[in-house]
């Protein structure tokens, strides 16, 4: 099984980042149990505005697509920026708008089978609207969602303090990992078992 974790910060490496810091953690919990995992900081590349698969000259998506296209679980981890996920997440939701025209040898949509989990990072509220907004539009593609398939963290209203300076993981966000992850392993592997039926 393979899984792909998707980093929608909008700082570019080697920058510390928080959503890194999540999605790391994330993905030392899919290695852990058997899941081929890779991380990527999508700001990191040339992901060109469009709704197509390949936007042309210089587009690093189709390239990212393919990562998409292999992985059984994507992980979608975004930063909070007044009250929204990120730019450069909205840019990678809008990419995959491509994917409702594509279908396999049956006529269903290309990425049935695969399922989405979301991390949502910020040191202001925000987290259950994106949640929201993530799980909408990843399952407006066809990805699946899995019982309580989010994890997030809000720091305290005003301050400054980011995920990436605690001292420790809480537990209630480990706890999160860990049943948002098992429960995305479990489904994943009913539907490499036993996939959508073709609806027509």
């Amino acid at each position: 099984m393979r899984a792909l974790v998707v980093n929608c910060t909008l700082k570019p490496s080697p920058a510390e980042s928080s959503s890194e810091v999540l999605g790391s953690q994330m993905s030392t919990f899919l290695t852990e149990n058997g899941v081929t995992c890779e991380r990527v900081r999508a700001v990191d590349h040339m992901i060109l505005p469009g709704v197509e698969k390949d936007m042309g000259e210089g587009d690093e998506w189709p390239a990212l697509r393919e990562k998409v296209l292999d992985a059984d679980i994507l992980v979608f981890v975004t930063p909070t920026w007044l009250g929204q996920h990120s730019s450069v997440a909205q840019r990678v939701l809008e990419r995959l708008d491509a994917e409702l025209s594509e279908t396999d040898a049956e006529g269903r949509p290309i990425l049935f089978d695969k399922v989405a989990v979301a991390g949502v990072l910020g040191n202001e509220d925000g987290a259950h609207h994106i949640t929201a907004i993530l799980f909408q539009a990843l399952n407006d593609v066809g990805f699946t969602v899995p019982a309580q398939g989010s994890v997030y963290w809000n720091g305290e209203a005003m301050h400054t303090t980011d995920y990436k300076d605690l001292e420790q993981t809480p537990e209630k966000v480990s706890a999160s990992i860990t049943t948002s992850l098992t429960n995305a392993i479990h489904l994943a592997g009913l539907l490499r078992e036993t996939g959508y039926p073709a609806s027509s």
